[in-house]
């Protein structure tokens, strides 16, 4: 089990902007995002490189570039916010969706939807969620990543609960996991101290 927390100064300060209940939609969305980009500035740092020929302005040279295909899923809806954050940075990711419900009474995650991509069996996939609470989804989703051939899986969120990297930790051992920030516990209705809220909510809207 890997479990890295990014410390950031900029991660950790737009991650008070979203924190804030009175931040408007299109901050909070804006705010996701930017925390995604430097994320997966940290979390790509040990990609695969290979060596090309290139001619620069001057000579021929010897140069290094990605030597892996990359994948983003998010995990529906709450996932998506986090998509351009990354692909910014990354913009030949392709992208795969997972949509999970949670029933309200049970707190289990439910499979609605599937779509990945090809590469999805030879590339590095990234799962983002922006909240790891009871584990449920994350640990249902990375599971049918699994059952679809891809290898190499990381997970991203941006605050968790212990409970939940608990759990996915021992669900999935080989997956390494990074936080933007680990909170403090989950409450009676399975939601993270002090957390965002409803992070789907807060990202289109719909609260």
């Amino acid at each position: 089990m890997t479990v890295v927390k990014l410390d950031h100064a900029l991660i950790k300060h737009k991650l008070t902007n979203i924190r804030k209940s009175s931040t408007s939609t299109k901050d909070f969305y804006q705010n996701v995002n930017e925390i995604a980009g430097l994320m997966a500035y940290e979390i790509s740092k040990d990609f695969p490189v290979r060596q090309i020929e290139i001619t620069t302005p001057i000579c021929k040279s010897m140069q290094p570039e990605l030597a892996c295909e990359v994948v983003i899923v998010p995990i529906l809806r709450a996932g998506l916010g986090m998509v351009d954050g990354i692909r910014n940075l990354i913009p030949t990711a392709k992208v795969g969706f997972i949509g999970l419900y949670r029933d309200e009474e049970t707190l289990e995650p439910h499979k609605y939807f599937c779509k990945l991509p090809e590469t999805i069996h030879n590339g590095i996939t990234l799962v983002v969620d922006p909240m790891l609470a009871t584990g449920g989804s994350a640990i249902s989703a990375i599971q049918m990543l699994k059952e679809e051939g891809a290898t190499d899986i990381r997970f991203a969120c941006l605050v968790a609960a212990p409970e939940g990297v608990e759990a996915l930790s021992n669900a999935h051992p080989d997956v390494k996991i990074y936080l933007a920030s680990e909170d403090e516990k989950l409450n009676e209705n399975g939601y993270i101290v002090p957390g965002l809220g409803d992070c789907g909510d807060r990202l289109f809207g719909t609260k």
